[in-house]
């Protein structure tokens, strides 16, 4: 079994660390913890209406496609007229907002933040789906309406995807700045992989992967490819694969490239995320 380890000459990206968490108190936007005189004046002079699409998303009706579908559809009012156009600008806390005419809690849920370890078989889906990641929180949000009284229910949803077949790091939330942050092709995240290889690992494999191959048109090369130790209670071996590009199958393309047949694939860190060595 070749001992050999390949590596892209890039300088080191700055976006490699890890990212700022925000969390609900220290996210730009949020009232001041001050008295109540000075969070009314912040409430009623400084705050800035938003998007009524995104206000609905945050308040857990929908993704924001579909709460788009659904003021498209006629099926959204503000102040008592129906609002067709998810541009217009309103203020939760100000202005009358009616979904399916049912008024909208002017308390939006808190932000919510979760690092995954998703089980084969998952599919990362937003819908109703037994077999969505989404359905594995259903035990954590059983008693919400119990434990957060007037406050909605947060809905969740996947920051990036796992085809079914992988298992590893997911990050979940219901804030979508942030996912939208991490996501988003110009923040070059790095994804790292383990695969588990089916035969015999060369030298020639490795290289074949770090030549990368063509994914929708675009010829994709990883930044990093390791071939690691003997684990001594495994017996098929183990590649490391760290891409940023995040395209579609981006890994099993280049492993099936290399002529190498995968029998498994684990995702163990984006970017600063990492899952703890135990389960990487």
């Amino acid at each position: 079994m070749a001992e050999a380890k390949t590596t892209k000459k890039d300088k080191k990206k700055k976006n490699d660390n890890k990212p700022s968490t925000p969390s609900a108190s220290s996210s730009s936007g949020s009232a001041p913890k001050y008295s109540k005189a000075a969070r009314r004046f912040y409430n009623e002079k400084i705050r800035e209406p938003q998007r009524l699409s995104k206000v609905l998303a945050a308040a857990g009706v929908a993704s924001r496609r579909s709460c788009e579908e659904l003021i498209f559809e006629g099926k959204v009012t503000v102040n008592g007229s129906v609002c067709t156009s998810p541009q217009t600008r309103v203020d939760v806390l100000k202005d009358s907002i009616y979904v399916n005419g049912n008024r909208l809690s002017k308390k939006l849920p808190p932000k919510l933040y979760f690092a995954l370890n998703k089980p084969k078989g998952y599919i990362c889906s937003n819908g109703e789906e037994p077999k969505s990641v989404i359905s594995l929180f259903d035990d954590y949000f059983k008693s919400w309406n119990k434990t957060n009284p007037g406050i909605p229910k947060p809905r969740l949803f996947t920051v990036g995807r796992l085809d079914v077949a992988t298992t590893g790091l997911i990050l979940l939330t219901n804030d979508g700045d942030f996912a939208q942050r991490l996501s988003h092709p110009s923040s070059e995240l790095a994804k790292e992989y383990i695969a588990t290889i089916e035969g015999s690992v060369h030298k020639r494999h490795l290289l074949a992967i770090s030549d990368g191959t063509q994914i929708e048109g675009v010829h994709c090369i990883p930044d990093f490819v390791e071939l690691l130790p003997v684990q001594p209670d495994a017996s098929r071996p183990r590649i490391r694969v760290v891409v940023h590009e995040g395209r579609n199958h981006e890994v099993r393309e280049l492993i099936k490239n290399a002529g190498l047949q995968l029998h498994s694939l684990k995702r163990v860190r984006v970017g600063g995320f990492k899952l703890p060595s135990d389960l990487g």
